[in-house]
């Protein structure tokens, strides 16, 4: 993490801005003192709608082969009964 004088952000805050957005993070200090963080934001979203999950994980089942190991270990179990 680089160290940035609060100065130099208000100065060229757009070029600042411009290296935490290409993923760099900076700390700012006042007078050689940290007293706040710039990170970039994730670019995952916080939540996914339920249609949105379930698109995704559409075709992505275990194989098998683990189907049938997992049942071997565990027999009693209620996959089997009718909904």
């Amino acid at each position: 993490m680089s160290d940035i004088p609060a100065r130099e952000l208000r100065n060229d805050v757009s070029a600042v801005l411009r290296r935490v957005e290409g993923g760099e993070r900076l700390r700012v200090t006042v007078s050689g003192r940290p007293v706040a963080q710039l990170l970039p934001l994730s670019s995952k979203p916080d939540c996914v709608s339920w249609e949105m999950l379930t698109e995704q994980l559409r075709g992505a089942r275990a194989d098998a082969g683990l189907t049938n190991q997992l049942a071997n270990l565990v027999p009693e179990t209620t996959d089997d009964v009718a909904i």
